[in-house]
């Protein structure tokens, strides 16, 4: 699909997305992996951990936010050679992809996510409305991020 079929869907209402199998590069761009206390808890239990012991080893508080701290290379400690090791449990911001607000609510910023993602453009039509409602769900989780 060419750039011109993306930016045609988008202005008709609808955008195309499909995740392709063995890709990773959504979780190789930089910047950090928020969580909700729910992500924590929900990745916590998935790994056998206790939320405090989950928190200690893998997360950053801070007094609005918690971030997954990275590994040395800057890299999710979850992120291994096929993919995400605790996929089932991971965080909203991971599992929402590419269904951000920024991006969605923004032609401009979903062509341009074009680059990172090779699954824009691919797949089923999605109606930019059940996108928004998609989008919606990181305001509700990341509230401080969103006001």
């Amino acid at each position: 699909m060419s750039r011109r079929d993306v930016t045609a869907d988008v202005t008709q209402g609808s955008l195309r997305f499909a995740c392709q199998t063995g890709c990773t590069r959504c979780c190789r761009v930089k910047g950090f992996v928020y969580l909700s206390e729910a992500d924590l808890l929900r990745a916590a239990e998935y790994l056998g951990l206790t939320p405090a012991e989950f928190e200690a080893k893998y997360v950053i508080r801070y007094r609005t936010l918690l971030r997954l701290r990275r590994t040395e290379k800057s890299e999710c400690h979850f992120l291994g050679e096929s993919g995400c090791s605790i996929h089932p449990a991971k965080p909203t911001q991971c599992r929402l992809y590419p269904f951000w607000p920024e991006l969605v609510e923004d032609r401009q910023a979903w062509e341009q996510e074009r680059a990172v993602c090779p699954g824009i453009g691919k797949g089923d039509l999605i109606q930019i409305g059940s996108a928004c409602e998609i989008a919606h769900e990181m305001k509700d989780a990341y509230p401080t991020m969103y006001r």
